[in-house]
């Protein structure tokens, strides 16, 4: 097996960016999923009710900014904060985030056409794995919803897409263009695997000379209904996931990884698992 493209999301709830190699950093990729949008109350603002923000590219400079650009608004160039205002979040295993200001607060304001906050996570050191999604008491992470990294693989893409066409013939529906893995969001994309969804019995994941953990599959939410590109909303995946991919109450795609050493990933990178 080998690594078919890696992806960071330096905005969570924000469109992906491919990269041809990643820095594995004990908290997870660098750049990824390090800053979030929040109401003023302090709640996650995500793409799950709010898809606008899926058409949001977040381009880390060189010098550590951020560049945010969105169809029919200004670009902005954001500095992350490391001293000021600290806001609280309200959300469970998140420490405070630094206030990215408020040119920043009103970009996203009009994004969203609602009051909206950019926080940086300086210090991920301070939000640890929960040990109900397999974290161990040295585990940290970035601001990714239950985990550093989460990888996927192309048979399984595969193998659902031959479902959801089985699901639309069974209905009489005309049958749909194949999902995109972006609609997944993953950070690793593996190529050549043998069999689908064998990534559901992997305890340990090698990803050229990185160690990985896998600490749990990953639960999907409707998110994943929606088409990046278009923005479109519709009843797959989750539809076809709940006839063949359901226990638990939840419906499940996806590995999630905690890395065991630092390092970099490339793509082509060979990937072993056991």
């Amino acid at each position: 097996m080998r690594v078919e493209s890696l992806q960071i999301y330096p905005v969570k709830s924000t469109k992906g960016l491919s990269v041809s190699s990643a820095e594995v950093q004990p908290w997870g990729l660098r750049h990824d999923r390090r800053w979030l949008v929040l109401d003023p109350g302090g709640e996650n603002i995500t793409a799950r009710t709010h898809k606008k923000l899926l058409s949001v590219t977040a381009l880390p400079q060189p010098d550590g900014s951020l560049q945010l650009s969105a169809p029919d608004l200004p670009a902005l160039c954001v500095t992350a904060p490391t001293t000021g205002a600290l806001l609280d979040t309200g959300l469970s295993r998140i420490d405070q985030l630094r206030d990215a200001g408020a040119e920043a607060a009103a970009w996203f304001g009009d994004l969203l056409a609602l009051p909206a906050r950019l926080a940086w996570q300086d210090d991920p050191r301070r939000r640890a794995v929960g040990a109900h999604h397999g974290g161990r008491a040295e585990d940290v992470m970035n601001l990714a919803d239950a985990g550093p990294l989460l990888l996927t693989t192309g048979a399984s893409l595969s193998r659902l897409n031959e479902w959801v066409a089985q699901t639309a013939a069974e209905l009489s529906e005309p049958v749909p263009s194949p999902l995109v893995m972006d609609r997944f969001r993953p950070n690793v994309v593996v190529r050549d695997a043998e069999v689908p969804f064998g990534e559901d019995r992997w305890t340990r994941v090698r990803i050229g000379d990185v160690a990985f953990r896998a600490s749990e599959l990953c639960d999907r939410c409707v998110m994943t209904t929606i088409e990046p590109s278009s923005l479109a909303k519709g009843k797959e995946p989750i539809r076809t996931l709940a006839r063949h991919r359901r226990w638990d109450g939840a419906v499940w795609f996806g590995l999630r990884l905690i890395p065991e050493a630092t390092g970099t990933i490339r793509v082509e990178d060979v990937v072993t698992a056991e």
